[in-house]
């Protein structure tokens, strides 16, 4: 799959077949992430594969917006440097990841934004990192309809060289 059709065609997926995924693209996914660029080369990140089960089912239950984590082949646990640009630096390792497993047809979610601090010590991940994310992968459970998304119109969120411009 080209990287438009990833992009046009990624959905969230939460539900997973109890399936492995190769260990040759768990190393394609993270390295899709190790080599993404980041500001000033600064590479804040430290990724974590998470496979055993109740480590899984720990994460799910600690991640209060990912329970379903718990069901995933393995995740992501996405930590950071504290510098200006490391949501940033992370967002866009994240997202590497996402397009390039979509794109072998393993589904993702970003779970994030709420009691993440309680994964550093099921971990190990020192107190000064952050956790950005922890991001599940697994083969879907159910079809997914690919490029069926609900997004507005192009002339309603851009605009031609200044704002309000229709971009035609």
């Amino acid at each position: 799959m080209d990287v438009f059709e990833a992009i046009r065609t990624i959905l969230a997926v939460r539900r997973y077949q109890d399936r492995p995924v190769p260990d040759e693209l768990v190393r394609r996914i993270i390295e899709a992430a190790r080599l993404t660029a980041s500001s000033r080369n600064g590479q804040p990140w430290h990724f974590i594969v998470v496979r055993d089960r109740a480590t899984l089912h720990e994460l799910g239950a600690r991640a209060r917006t990912g329970p379903y984590i718990a069901e995933a082949a393995l995740a992501v646990v996405v930590a950071m440097d504290r510098t200006p640009y490391s949501v940033s630096d992370g967002s866009l390792a994240i997202h590497s990841m996402m397009l390039t497993a979509w794109a072998e047809g393993v589904g993702s979610n970003w779970v994030g934004f709420g009691n993440l601090e309680a994964v550093n010590d099921l971990l190990g991940i020192p107190e000064e990192i952050d956790v950005l994310a922890v991001v599940p992968f697994g083969y879907p459970a159910n079809a997914v309809g690919r490029g069926r998304k609900a997004r507005k119109p192009l002339a309603d969120v851009v605009s031609r060289e200044r704002f309000g411009q229709p971009f035609e």
